[in-house]
């Protein structure tokens, strides 16, 4: 699916960051990998052959992605690499005593999208030793992939498919539900909601489809119908407009 992308877009605000990568055709995967999902920001920290991005392993991996290449930044620090980045998220199999919050995947893309203008970053650890604790602990996030607990372990590329998957989907998700590609109201507080809740017990009582004495469970799996549907303010509105007539007309037919 394609969508216009703009300055404030995930696909432009998320960078991909590799600390230390061992092997220059890992590059060129990630390169790919990352461009079939959309993205383009590639910033490699210290990674171990200095022509890591001319490398001819990395270029034949890249395999159509090779703007990635040309784009992509050399840094000798991850604080260089996180520059101007308002949210950073370390991605690790091996999980810390001491860590920032654990998101899985889908989580964390579903955050970013609502971050809506903020650069933010990805930090991918070397194939050989992941990442150092200094890193991961300076992170607002730590991404664990629910793998197989028995063989964890994924290739470096296939670990940023992943993820830019999952945050492709999201950005397209918020896209499709946003002002700039459809209506979309302002969703109602809670304190509308209840009001809304109370407006219409009030008018099923009226007409005697609900019982004081005896409510059972009406209200609750109402409200648990409505709790799916993220009502929106004009909607409470309608409602309570519909409860309001009710208990008008069943006034003006018992006066």
């Amino acid at each position: 699916m394609n969508l216009p992308e703009t300055d404030t877009s995930l696909f432009k605000r998320l960078r991909f960051v590799l600390v230390g990568t061992s092997h220059p055709g890992n590059i060129g995967a990630v390169a790919r990998a990352m461009k079939t999902m959309g993205f383009s920001e590639l910033y490699l920290v210290n990674p171990r052959f200095p022509d890591a991005l001319t490398n001819d392993e990395a270029v034949a991996f890249a395999s159509g992605a090779q703007d990635i290449l040309q784009s992509a930044k050399i840094v000798s620090s991850i604080d260089d690499a996180l520059t101007g980045c308002h949210f950073v998220a370390a991605v690790s199999a091996r999980l810390r005593e001491f860590s920032p919050p654990i998101l899985s995947p889908r989580a964390f893309a579903s955050h970013l999208s609502q971050m809506h203008e903020n650069p933010v970053a990805l930090v991918f650890g070397s194939e050989r030793y992941g990442l150092p604790n200094e890193i991961v602990v300076n992170c607002n996030a730590l991404i664990n992939i629910p793998a197989n607990p028995d063989y964890s372990s994924l290739n470096l590329a296939q670990a940023v498919q992943l993820l830019a998957y999952e945050c492709r989907v999201a950005e397209i998700d918020e896209k499709i539900g946003s002002p700039e590609i459809g209506f979309q109201g302002k969703l109602a507080s809670s304190d509308a909601i209840d009001g809304m809740y109370a407006h219409l017990e009030n008018a099923l009582m009226a007409i005697e489809f609900l019982d004081p004495a005896s409510p059972k469970k009406l209200m609750p799996r109402l409200k648990r119908l409505f709790s799916r549907t993220q009502l929106e303010i004009e909607e409470v509105n309608i409602f309570r407009g519909i409860a309001k007539k009710i208990i008008e007309f069943k006034n003006d037919t018992t006066a």
